[in-house]
């Protein structure tokens, strides 16, 4: 079987239960309002696609991993530490936006969220960049 097969397969078999079970395993907190009946396909929506990032960044952890074995010895570090900045970016929506509607406005735990994914995933963000600046610095003839 190809690896995109396996991909694709792996993203769906985790997608389908994370959309399904999110509002199971962090139950919204009944205190915020109800979305209205135009909002709600696009909340449903935007589950499917955290759903499905989160079941497609587990593949990427799973078949991406041993392809940093391929890296030059220079750029291990670098790359190691993108792939687990982008392995985090994708895994990370799907709990994140669940909790989001779970703790409702609980502000101390609103701030665990912030720091916990928000600062994060800027960090994340930051070291993707820099390794990517360093890439394009050392251009296609040496990197």
């Amino acid at each position: 079987m190809k690896i995109k097969t396996k991909v694709v397969i792996i993203t769906l078999v985790l997608a389908v239960p994370a959309l399904l079970l999110g509002h199971i395993i962090w139950p919204p907190d009944p205190a915020l309002p109800a979305p209205t009946s135009t909002q709600l396909p696009f909340f449903i929506f935007l589950a499917a696609v955290e759903a499905v990032t989160f079941g497609l960044g587990v593949s990427f952890i799973i078949f991406g991993w041993p392809l940093l074995k391929r890296v030059p010895e220079e750029w291990q570090t670098k790359a190691r530490w993108s792939f687990i900045a982008l392995s985090w970016m994708l895994v990370s929506w799907w709990p994140h936006d669940n909790l989001h509607q779970h703790i409702g406005t609980d502000i101390q735990r609103l701030l665990y969220i912030e720091y916990g994914f928000h600062l994060t995933l800027i960090i994340s963000s930051f070291i993707l960049a820099y390794s990517l600046v360093s890439l394009l610095r050392k251009g296609p003839a040496t990197a």
